[in-house]
């Protein structure tokens, strides 16, 4: 069977980053996608490995989506300017996408090539705005997931609607990043 002329992996991958933004990730099946694309079921396993396969590439898009998001924010910037931005701009891709941020979370993507890769560029991008505290390569990767954890955390409880007190979230975002940043210069200081 041939693939549908006007139907390629990019037009499933936006189809199915839609219906996960606004549906929720486990709203993303082949039944819904086909029915999004107007399409049969089994058209889709010309384009694409089956549903697995449309998560994977839901991941990768996140990731690079995510990873030129934060490098604009931080065009520009160095030190702790910079690394303010980068977590602001993560928090705003989590709000505006949440079905693929979901989907950016590891699983069983960690062992596809191209996953890795798009990983290791988003944490390349980290890594180089922590340099103004000259951290070792090891230390830097403990630091990077301190943060990420940091902007995980407060992603998945806003998104799941854990900050009921009246108080601004982007407030709370500042502060926490500059205890964050007061840390490592803390850090740096003591060693």
């Amino acid at each position: 069977m041939s693939p549908r002329i006007g139907l390629d992996v990019p037009t499933i991958v936006r189809t199915a980053a839609d219906i996960a933004n606004t549906q929720g990730l486990e709203a993303v099946t082949m039944a819904t996608l086909s029915q999004k694309l107007g399409i049969r079921s089994p058209s889709l396993y010309n384009h694409i490995d089956g549903l697995s396969g449309v998560k994977l590439a839901l991941a990768i898009y996140g990731l690079r989506e995510m990873n030129e998001q934060m490098s604009y924010a931080v065009e520009g910037l160095t030190g702790e300017d910079a690394v303010y931005a980068a977590g602001k701009a993560y928090i705003a891709f989590a709000r505006s996408n949440p079905g693929v941020y979901e989907a950016t979370i590891p699983s069983q993507s960690q062992d596809n090539d191209e996953f890795k890769a798009v990983s290791e560029q988003l944490l390349g991008l980290i890594i180089n705005l922590l340099d103004s505290y000259k951290l070792k390569h090891e230390m830097a990767i403990h630091i990077v997931r301190g943060l990420r954890s940091l902007l995980h955390g407060f992603s998945s409880i806003e998104q799941k609607g854990g900050f009921g007190l009246p108080y601004q979230l982007d407030e709370s975002l500042q502060l926490v990043l500059q205890t964050y940043l007061s840390g490592i210069r803390q850090m740096c200081i003591e060693k």
